[in-house]
């Protein structure tokens, strides 16, 4: 197995992804859906848990690999000392199972291949019974049924299927995996790869080329782009936060989150991206999603849920896994989905005002809901709570929490003022003004010239880099330049961001261990830096973080630059939207104050000419 988290490709079919690594081994992939039990899960433990290697039979990782152009075909090469070959793998829009295409190309000389297939479903816990069917073999497990078609002769061995063969120059020898529910019928006809293949690059190229940004880092928002599509269920329009579980924040440690879910702050930040980049019948589809999902008592409002609007995600630990880099313990599910936190319903509002800004269309239902929302946010904007950091330890009055109750009813407000939706606008006027004064009063540390993590804190944390994003305060009022200033010196570790220091307060977040920066807040520390007038020291810091990509354009979710490595489960959709949003700012293509009584996110450069060192336009 390949050890490093960038040393991993994803694969997928906007119903489940793979993580495929440079020595040719796909050691992670959920079937049916991302949040499905893994039928190959070495990532978290080792070959014992299931894999699927296809790769030169002398070993070593590729010499080279890229993504076809605008895909999500993955090209894999060796140069050996036999010869050369390249693979190629993808996972074809799903026609009536799920697929995995693997194909073999010889480049040059003669090339002896090994492969071997290890299924293990409910994640390296089952041991499928193996059989052969026609010219292939059929693997069953409980619910799930495999095919492997080849042309290649494989046979058993120590309960793994194998193949050792031989490909040289132009001969291409194909290999496709096939699920689907053990109680169905076999598929009627294997998936033929060549075709499958174009097929899939086809699909992504088409839809690149509805992309509508053009600018200096094009290559980096076209790869974050079609990253986030990948990340869709396609079936809901859910857009999970990453494709994996338990990919640890602090190697070794316990920190270790399952993230097949959909969270809903992020949702704002990916209408941004999405919508600022063209493709707005994809943010619709997040947006509708939300708005499914939220359907209820206000009060029950989760900050996650599953790809289809699930609510319930119970959290429990897989005892047989020893974890990535033996990072116990391995969970499935999130307790986070019931916690408190205060932000998620000021999220969820400017979600729905930022689509409202975008032309999207809207209905009085949606806005019934959000009614309901705000009549919940009035009566307990006042209660401390968990954070959009999720801390296990007890309730506070986090600042950001209350900038975004602010935010809620702001975005209430202007819904009246400029969309013509019904509401008491004088009362929500009242009590935003009541939030503002609060929030500067007792979020704020005069003496330092900052705003705190929470009321009487003496640390910061890195949302706090959101105040004047969320139109809070102006860009150039001298206490949002404190602010950036403070979480940059007090939170930095080699240029790049932690999310906060527990011990700045001498205390705790509830959780041992440690963890590493987090890209997105970095990208945060890109776009504060710009829009306080620090234009170069944004273009610099942005310039390094596209640096920590790996070879084919991916992010995890953290970095650590003591080691120089990815930590956190990947690819990070989060990590992914930050990178696109700043370039969307930094190109002046877009406003990244979302409150001015214009479209958010989507004006033009011609129409919106900010100046970073006066505030928003």
């Amino acid at each position: 197995m390949v050890s490093a988290i960038e040393d991993y490709a994803f694969i997928g079919d906007l119903h489940s992804g793979a993580l495929v690594g440079r020595d040719g081994s796909i050691d992670w992939l959920c079937l049916p859906r991302f949040d499905s039990p893994a039928c190959f899960a070495a990532l978290l433990h080792d070959d014992s848990a299931g894999r699927w290697l296809l790769a030169p039979a002398g070993g070593g990782l590729a010499t080279r690999r890229r993504y076809r152009d605008d895909t999500l075909v993955l090209e894999s090469e060796w140069h050996t000392a036999e010869g050369s070959v390249r693979i190629v793998d993808c996972m074809p829009l799903r026609g009536e199972a799920a697929d995995v295409v693997r194909l073999v190309e010889g480049l040059s000389g003669r090339v002896t291949m090994r492969m071997d297939l290890r299924l293990r479903p409910d994640y390296g816990r089952i041991i499928p019974w193996v059989y052969r069917a026609g010219n292939g073999l059929r693997a069953v497990a409980g619910p799930d049924a495999f095919w492997l078609h080849t042309p290649v002769e494989v046979y058993g061995e120590n309960l793994t299927t194998r193949a050792e063969f031989s490909v040289e120059a132009g001969q291409q020898v194909p290999f496709v995996l096939t699920h689907k529910p053990s109680h169905l019928v076999s598929p009627t006809k294997p998936v033929d790869a060549l075709p499958a293949i174009e097929a899939t690059e086809r699909f992504w190229r088409t839809w690149m080329s509805r992309c509508g940004y053009r600018g200096q880092w094009d290559d980096a928002v076209r790869r974050s782009l079609i990253t986030l599509k990948a990340l869709t269920y396609q079936p809901t329009g859910g857009i999970l936060a990453a494709a994996t579980t338990s990919l640890p924040e602090q190697l070794g440690g316990p920190r270790n989150w399952d993230y097949r879910y959909c969270w809903l702050r992020d949702a704002t930040f990916t209408l941004q991206a999405l919508i600022g980049t063209g493709y707005l019948e994809e943010a619709t589809q997040w947006r509708d999603w939300l708005l499914r999902a939220v359907a209820g008592d206000p009060a029950d409002l989760q900050i996650m849920y599953g790809l289809d609007g699930t609510w319930r995600l119970p959290e429990f630990e897989l005892d047989w896994l020893s974890g990535y880099e033996n990072s116990r313990p391995v969970r499935v599910g999130n307790a986070a989905t019931r916690q408190f936190q205060l932000d998620v319903w000021g999220e969820v509002l400017e979600c729905f005002y930022v689509g409202r800004e975008a032309g999207m269309a809207a209905s009085d239902t949606g806005w019934n809901m959000q009614r309901a929302l705000l009549d919940f946010l009035e009566s307990n904007w006042q209660e401390p709570d968990l954070s959009l950091w999720e801390v296990r330890s007890e309730p506070r009055h986090f600042t950001h929490s209350k900038v975004m109750a602010w935010a809620g009813v702001d975005r209430a407000v202007r819904s009246v003022l400029h969309h013509g939706r019904w509401g008491p606008v004088d009362r929500w006027e009242k009590l935003r003004d009541r939030i503002h004064e609060e929030v500067c009063e007792q979020g704020f540390d005069a003496e330092r010239n900052t705003f705190t993590q929470f009321y009487g804190s003496k640390g910061v944390d890195a949302a706090l880099l959101l105040l004047p994003r969320v139109g809070f305060l102006p860009w150039h009022d001298p206490r949002v330049r404190g602010t950036v200033d403070t979480v940059r010196r007090e939170l930095s570790e080699d240029g790049f961001l932690r999310r906060y220091r527990p011990e700045a307060d001498g205390g705790t977040d509830g959780l041992p261990g440690s963890e590493a920066t987090f890209l997105v807040c970095t990208f945060w520390l890109v776009d504060a830096l710009h829009g306080t007038g620090r234009r170069q020291e944004a273009l610099e810091l942005y310039e390094r973080l596209l640096d920590l990509r790996n070879d084919v354009g991916l992010l995890a979710e953290e970095y650590d630059p003591a080691t120089g490595r990815h930590l956190g489960n990947a690819p990070q959709a989060f990590s992914m939207v930050g990178l696109v949003n700043s370039a969307l700012w930094l190109s002046g293509t877009t406003d990244i104050t979302c409150v001015d009584g214009h479209r958010a996110g989507v004006r033009a450069a011609a129409s919106l000419t900010p100046d970073p060192a006066k505030g928003r336009p």
